[in-house]
């Protein structure tokens, strides 16, 4: 999924302790957020449905049914939206229900702000309250693109993917046959796909390339070796592919990283 998503804000509402929805489904003309503070909810959106609670942003596309029923009572912030870019019919699908957040802190000094402005609704207060929902958008973006450390916070209990996981780690700058270690955990390459990506936030194949990214960027800044030969420590046939790879990846050739200042 992009990245580069950039959110706008339409509408922002604090609901405080809401013993029952008004409505137990409703459609909305915006993208939707409930972006829980307390108690628990549960929803479907199309084929998506689960429980919500704290650290959990439930997005809805716009012109679509929103079901939901109160768990607890509820304190969210109602967010309407709109993207600078609309998503394709793919990363739609990606941005839909529940989303998680686990900077609990990050996330609550937000939610304490939005609650400060959650009456106002002036010009200055919706741009400040446009900062505070870009930051926890920015987040969850944040978290879902920069792997986790296996092992800790990115611990899994689908142990068939926690294996993968491993297995990648171990041999990330080699040759990986990534049908092959599907089929040793007994898994499609697709299975292998989506769990993969709903444990970590990525595909198996964006996870080797973000490995060998971060090493050549650290042998490029740390030594004087050629291109070359860092494309074949880092797992890549030569230099060529590698710096296609890192430009498309990292936004620049590996010439201009390796000019950067080093300490």
């Amino acid at each position: 999924m992009r990245s580069d998503f950039t959110i706008r804000l339409v509408t922002h509402l604090h609901w405080i302790k809401k013993e029952t929805f008004a409505l137990d489904r409703d459609i909305y003309s915006y993208w939707t957020m409930f972006a829980v503070e307390e108690g628990r909810f549960t929803y479907r959106i199309e084929e998506r449905e689960g429980e919500a609670g704290f650290g959990s942003l439930v997005v809805c596309p716009p012109n679509t049914w929103f079901h939901r029923r109160t768990l607890e009572p509820l304190t969210f912030h109602f967010i309407h939206f709109t993207w600078d870019s609309e998503p394709s019919l793919e990363e739609r699908r990606s941005l839909t229900g529940k989303l998680m957040i686990t900077d609990i802190e990050r996330l609550f000094s937000d939610y304490r702000y939005l609650r400060l402005l959650a009456l106002e609704q002036d010009e200055t207060a919706l741009e400040r309250k446009q900062h505070l929902v870009s930051d926890i958008w920015r987040l969850y973006e944040l978290e879902r693109n920069v792997p986790k450390e296996i092992g800790l916070n990115g611990m899994t209990t689908d142990i068939e993917i926690r294996k993968a996981a491993q297995f990648i780690t171990a041999n990330a700058f080699g040759p990986i046959d990534m049908k092959g270690l599907a089929f040793s955990l007994q898994l499609t390459p697709v299975q292998l796909t989506r769990r993969f990506r709903a444990a970590y936030g990525m595909t198996p194949s964006d996870y080797t390339t973000r490995l060998r990214l971060d090493k050549a960027s650290k042998l490029l800044l740390e030594t004087e070796l050629s291109i070359d030969k860092i494309a074949q420590l880092c797992g890549y046939e030569n230099g060529f592919y590698l710096s296609r790879i890192f430009r498309n990846k990292r936004g620049m050739p590996p010439s201009q990283y390796r000019s950067m200042p080093r300490v």
